[in-house]
């Protein structure tokens, strides 16, 4: 019973049914996964979904109908105001999460459709929304290059190598072993990436890695890998 107490309770709404099929079977490959229910629609969704008590919701952004993923995520939320959500997409369209409300921004990750089969992204996505963050798909991440005269001109290369990998959802520990250094080094230098952002560590109810992850999607566009631009 502690086991399975310990295990991220989700929930699939996905109104493609071989994909909903699909997304069931390889979320049933993690033993500290514990798929409680899927569903085609948000109706289906809204009737079933908190008497669950999921942890994280996958949402498909297209459903089919008057409601969209986003706005099914928001109205579950009502009911379950720590439910963590990631969205899923055909779509390259992450900004969407720039415009949620400011209530509302922290616990969602944005993944597109075909990264559901990389087992370490899908993790990552649910990890980051079920603790409250924000995590972005790899490959969109990849694609993007700061604004000039942006806040992220302050950063160095470094940085933002380091601000590209929190927002692929990485842990300290974890960008301090893709990038060979210490975690200590890597905890100084996202505190400085927060002064250089102006971002208030102590005050804002929500976490400064949230904000840092928006700002990152809010001040670059699609092109270069931020990483390769900066150290050009």
């Amino acid at each position: 019973m502690a086991e399975s107490d310990d295990r991220i309770r989700l929930v699939i709404v996905e109104d493609e049914h071989l994909y909903r099929d699909l997304l069931q079977t390889v979320l049933r490959l993690d033993p500290q996964l514990d798929v409680v229910g899927a569903y085609e629609s948000a109706d289906e969704a809204l009737q079933a979904v908190p008497r669950l008590r999921p942890r994280v919701a996958l949402l498909d952004i297209e459903l089919g109908g008057v409601t969209n993923g986003v706005q099914l995520g928001l109205l579950l939320r009502e009911q379950l105001p720590d439910l963590g959500v990631v969205l899923l997409s055909n779509v390259r369209a992450p900004r969407l999460l720039a415009s949620l409300p400011p209530n509302e921004v922290s616990g969602w990750s944005y993944l597109l459709k075909r990264s559901v089969r990389d087992a370490m992204v899908l993790r990552r996505a649910i990890d980051g929304a079920a603790m409250g963050l924000v995590m972005l798909d790899p490959t969109l991440v990849a694609g993007r290059q700061a604004r000039d005269r942006g806040p992220l001109a302050t950063l160095t290369p470094r940085q933002l190598d380091i601000l590209e990998l929190v927002a692929e959802g990485w842990t300290n520990d974890a960008i301090a072993d893709r990038l060979s250094l210490s975690v200590k080094t890597i905890e100084n230098q996202i505190v400085l990436i927060y002064q250089h952002l102006g971002l208030d560590r102590t005050r804002d109810p929500v976490h400064p890695r949230v904000k840092a992850v928006l700002l990152y999607l809010t001040e670059t566009r699609e092109g270069a890998p931020l990483g390769a631009a900066g150290g050009a």
